[in-house]
């Protein structure tokens, strides 16, 4: 009778089915210093998204408008 396999063995299993459909996951730091580039690019998002607000409907559902 086989041995049933350990469950490091199911779960690198299922995580490996998961990471092909996902893809992998990232690796890098999270504590490096940010370049001026990302920066630059923060500070343009931040000021996109100063300008919208975001309103709730009462069944739960959002939708983005000019603040007025």
């Amino acid at each position: 009778m086989a041995e049933k396999p350990s469950f490091v063995h199911r779960f690198m299993r299922t995580t490996g089915r998961a990471r092909a459909i996902f893809g992998p996951a990232q690796s890098s730091s999270l504590d490096h210093p940010m370049t001026k580039e990302n920066q630059a690019s923060l500070k343009e998002r931040e000021a996109d998204a100063s300008q919208w607000e975001t309103v709730k409907r009462p069944n739960g559902s959002t939708y983005v408008v000019p603040k007025s």
